[in-house]
């Protein structure tokens, strides 16, 4: 868990760059006594600035709750919904298909068969077929 004046030293980070990039080149993890030296980007909600995280925070704290984001910052659903599409905006989001995978054919053709509705030799041309 971030200390208050960590998360104060990490905004002064952000600030100095004023939102540019900013590359971190030592991780250290102090419990286990080692040190990684490297360039590595800090994290898409780091790069936002202290009120977005505040936000965004708060969004997760209120499990997506517009309603609850609407009462907690005395503000208008418009508001809160612009609020969050600029944020999305300035984030990169990888596309992930939420689509089941598809059945391969041979499955369904031996499900077909378990039904009775082909034949065994049916069933044996169809999968040879396939190659």
């Amino acid at each position: 868990m971030s200390s208050p004046d960590q998360i104060h030293d990490w905004q002064a980070l952000v600030d100095l760059t004023g939102g540019g990039p900013l590359i971190v080149e030592r991780v250290r993890m102090p419990d286990k006594g080692i040190a990684i030296e490297g360039q590595f980007q800090a994290p898409q909600l780091a790069r936002l600035s202290a009120e977005d995280q505040v936000f965004v925070a708060a969004f997760v704290k209120s499990h997506g709750s517009i309603k609850e984001m609407e009462r907690v910052f005395g503000v208008s659903y418009p508001t809160i919904k612009a609020r969050l599409n600029r944020i999305a905006g300035n984030l990169e989001f990888i596309d992930i298909d939420t689509r089941p995978p598809a059945e391969p054919a041979g499955d369904a053709v031996l499900d077909r068969l378990e039904r009775g509705e082909i034949t065994a030799g049916e069933a044996i041309r169809q999968l040879e077929g396939e190659r």
